[in-house]
């Protein structure tokens, strides 16, 4: 983590990614699991936290986390329309995650003033984002789409994009996307195990994150 990022302020989408190799992708069911969950990957230098709306409880989970745990800086991930990002905003969430890219969503988080990554998996969604200003995308689902060898054939077309792979990337593959000059995270879910979740074990989610923080990456 670099502890000379100054993230008081607003946040970049670049500063988002730039912050640990590791964004961590968290589906919570409990709301009173957040703020520990939160506290042990801060622990482990990991404070990028995407909270991805896919259960009825995140947004709670969000609002909880902004809230008790300054020092982490909560995300919204799943976000897919304007209404599901203005909910996050209000919730605490300070920058947006999408599997998908519209224009419609791009203005509202340009008028929120979030970071947006939202996810690109073909040539011509990354060119309709960047029409649009944006350049730190997400590679989504990244095993799916092509894996690193997607990501390499990019470089050449799209040489002042920079990724962030999620879907499929684990502690095993990180490194080979890692590795790319244009990626500059990955994202995966390997950080919260739904298993400690479960168990309360806070001390394997911040072992996990302080292994996450360990990965090089040669992008930024």
């Amino acid at each position: 983590m670099d502890v000379n990022l100054d993230i008081s302020g607003g946040l970049t989408a670049l500063q988002v990614m730039q912050d640990a190799p590791v964004i961590p992708v968290i589906v919570l069911t409990d709301v009173a699991q957040a703020i520990d969950m939160a506290k042990a990957l801060v622990a482990g230098g990991i404070r990028m936290l995407e909270v991805t709306l896919r259960t009825p409880q995140a947004l709670s989970c969000i609002e909880a986390i902004a809230r008790h745990v300054p020092e982490a800086v909560v995300g919204a991930g799943t976000v897919r329309n304007a209404a599901d990002a203005q909910a996050s905003a209000m919730a605490g969430a300070r920058f947006i995650v999408s599997p998908g890219y519209t224009n419609a969503l791009g203005q509202a988080c340009r008028d929120l003033n979030l970071p947006l990554l939202p996810g690109v998996a073909t040539g011509s969604e990354i060119m309709m984002a960047a029409a649009d200003g944006l350049h730190e995308l997400k590679f989504f689902p990244a095993m799916q789409a092509g894996g690193p060898a997607m990501l390499k054939a990019w470089s050449g077309p799209f040489g002042d994009v920079r990724f962030c792979p999620t879907g499929g990337v684990t502690a095993a593959n990180a490194l080979d996307f890692l590795s790319l000059p244009n990626v500059v995270c990955v994202g995966g879910s390997w950080l919260t195990p739904p298993d400690a979740l479960a168990r309360g074990n806070w001390a394997q989610i911040t072992a996990l994150a302080f292994q996450a923080g360990r990965l090089t990456s040669r992008a930024n």
